[in-house]
């Protein structure tokens, strides 16, 4: 998944970017900036964004500015990814560029080879996660045709079911109707929970 050609990280003029953010206007960002001025970063870049929110400028610049052989600084992951598959692409993305990721909370550097085994694992376990709601979803398809489901008064979901159930819309690996049987509801209450999540991740 990162493979990496370690001369890309080799560069004299190789810089250190940071990345901050908070999720509410409330947090403070006085910690992270002073962890990554701590680790020699000198740029810093800054969101005050929801974990959920898809545009993060100061994320963008960051990436914009960085360039092979620089490395991106943030002080805990989930500062930079909004969900493991998120944080695996980031820095399949990152690694494609030539620029490291290094986390200072984790101690995660994937400029070196013990920082890409790291993610790895990573990629291993997000594509086991993966096959599990695959064949959970199976079988709940298999289950409600023996029972001859097919519907019937929608339940009501939490929000946990409903992020399940869009992110099966979204997979496109299932039709409407099958989605709707597996969790009990019908099409409208489907798109419904769709539109939902247009905002999100």
């Amino acid at each position: 998944m990162i493979a990496g050609d370690d001369d890309a990280f080799l560069d004299t003029d190789a810089m250190l970017i940071g990345y901050a953010r908070v999720s509410t206007d409330d947090q403070n960002l006085d910690l992270q900036r002073d962890a990554l001025a701590a680790a020699g970063c000198e740029r810093i870049f800054e969101d005050h964004a929801g974990g959920a929110v898809a545009d993060r400028p100061g994320l963008k610049t960051a990436l914009e500015q960085a360039r092979a052989g620089d490395t991106l600084v943030v002080w805990r992951l989930d500062r930079l990814g909004r969900s493991l598959k998120d944080l695996i692409a980031r820095a399949e993305a990152l690694q494609d560029d030539g620029v490291g990721l290094k986390s200072l909370q984790e101690a995660i550097d994937t400029t070196s080879s013990g920082g890409q085994l790291i993610f790895h694992i990573f990629g291993a376990l997000a594509e086991f996660e993966r096959n599990l709601i695959r064949e959970r979803t199976q079988a709940g398809l298999r289950a409600a045709r023996a029972r001859g489901r097919l519907g019937g008064r929608p339940k009501l979901l939490d929000a946990r079911q409903r992020a399940h159930a869009v992110e099966l819309y979204k997979s496109r690996q299932h039709t409407v109707k099958e989605i709707c049987q597996i969790m009990g509801i019908c099409r409208q209450t489907l798109y419904s929970y769709v539109e939902e999540f247009s905002d999100g991740p």
